[in-house]
């Protein structure tokens, strides 16, 4: 998730206030059967960072204990969050897979827009009651503002369309459009790193799926807020081994959270959990997964450079542009503070496997050499040299050995602070000669280029 306010956000969907929370322990994940009060552990672990709490619309909204829970729920979330830390509620997590959903339908396949609407109104109006006698002051000026619908795509029966047109956003008490997305699953046949995530076709067509929903929506409604990924990642069930645990996975995390910037998506929340492949990283040692830094961190820390808007006081605006190049196996993305070119990000999405059977593990000594391809950029205007920094690997299937710039964030050298590595080459410059500048990319690497003053950050 990246914000541009100097802080974090959390998003949770109601075990931030638990003191016990009692879990049924499904083949692949846990599924939250009920949360105990009170606790605010979530809201103590981090500093500086906003909490989105999500409410249960699916018991919450049709069953008469699941409004009892609900209601007694929004006394402990809001003191456990408190005004200052408060971002936005959340009133129902993809409902669109509530009649659908292979882990078992909440609502009849009758379900519809109208009846959706009628229970988020009820809902919600129920727990800004709740909120002026528990926390009145969190009901304050904009304080009270959801984020919606949250539905889990944009094929399925319940749409957002018919969701706005029977009167979601009645109350004026959205503040965020929200919708998730996933590039595919993780036991969807067909999957593969190359194909699905190191494909920039398949990342754009996915995000485009998106960004037409919500141009249709503002066609014919004028109250309709900033669009948000409100949850997504790679491959949905909580991704998998060798795919969204592995570098290439790092680099399509690259472009598809710039591709999204540069579609006017305001923010991009990456889901994450425990023992979660495509985790950014593993917080505890499991009976499955080691604690560790993993390689989707290094590119949210690539795309974190990327957005950075530098030294400069005040900060500019920053802007993303995406660059079209006739391949689906490349991406570049341009980096704007006010109108100027501060930066280029070049990606290389050509699959190269170093380790036995491309499973990150094994070195292998028969790997072939590593193919090098070379990007030339017009910039008008620009000369001297440039600053070049590098997300390294081995290759796409590597899940160790990662750099940034030659900075390791492994947890077993600092517990995962930054360390710089001696053997890693930087301070590389990229001369601008007669308004063009090149790169070699190798495969399976991203490059960025800092101009000006950015590139002496």
């Amino acid at each position: 998730m990246f914000t541009s306010g100097g802080g974090v956000l959390c998003t949770a969907q109601g075990a931030i206030v638990a003191r016990e929370v009692v879990f049924h322990i499904g083949p692949d994940a846990s599924f939250t059967d009920r949360v105990v009060p009170p606790m605010d552990r979530c809201k103590s672990t981090f500093n500086n960072t906003k909490f989105t709490h999500g409410f249960n619309l699916g018991i919450g909204g049709i069953k008469p204990e699941g409004r009892v829970a609900l209601l007694a729920t929004v006394p402990l979330a809001c003191k456990a969050i408190g005004k200052a830390n408060l971002d936005l509620w959340e009133y129902g997590n993809e409902p669109d897979l509530f009649s659908i959903s292979a882990q078992g339908p909440v609502r009849p396949l009758t379900w519809n827009a109208k009846e959706y609407v009628k229970e988020w109104l009820n809902g919600t109006r129920d727990i800004r009651d709740a909120l002026e006698k528990s926390c009145p002051d969190m009901i304050e000026g904009d304080l009270y503002r959801y984020v919606a619908p949250s539905n889990g795509g944009v094929y399925n029966p319940l749409q957002a369309g018919e969701q706005w047109s029977e009167g979601l956003n009645r109350d004026g008490n959205v503040k965020l459009f929200s919708t998730h997305n996933y590039i595919s699953g993780a036991e969807s046949p067909g999957v593969t790193l190359q194909d699905t995530l190191m494909n920039h076709h398949k990342t754009t067509q996915s995000v485009d799926a998106h960004v037409r929903t919500y141009r249709d929506l503002t066609a014919h409604h004028d109250d309709v807020p900033h669009h948000i990924l409100g949850e997504h990642n790679s491959l949905y069930h909580q991704g998998k081994p060798g795919l969204s645990n592995s570098f290439g996975a790092a680099l399509w995390g690259i472009d598809f959270n710039l591709y999204a910037a540069s579609v006017g998506i305001k923010r991009v929340h990456m889901h994450m959990g425990t023992d979660y492949r495509y985790g950014s990283w593993q917080p505890i040692t499991t009976s499955t997964t080691v604690a560790g830094t993993k390689p989707p961190y290094y590119g949210n820390v690539a795309v974190a450079a990327m957005l950075s808007p530098g030294r400069a006081v005040p900060p500019p605006r920053i802007s993303i542009a995406h660059i079209s190049l006739p391949t689906p196996r490349a991406a570049a993305y341009a980096a704007y503070h006010n109108s100027t070119l501060a930066r280029l990000l070049v990606l290389n999405l050509e699959a190269h496997n170093s380790t036995v059977n491309g499973t990150g593990e094994i070195p292998d000594p028969m790997a072939p050499a590593r193919p090098l391809f070379r990007y030339a950029f017009a910039v008008p205007g620009l000369g001297g040299s440039a600053r070049v920094q590098r997300l390294f690997a081995n290759g796409s299937d590597a899940i160790s050995g990662i750099t940034w710039d030659g900075w390791s964030y492994n947890r077993e050298l600092a517990d995962g602070r930054p360390v710089r590595l001696r053997n890693v080459t930087v301070g590389e410059r990229a001369e601008v000669r007669e308004g063009v500048v090149e790169v070699e990319v190798p495969a399976s690497q991203a490059v960025l280029v800092n101009f000006g003053e950015a590139g002496e950050e």
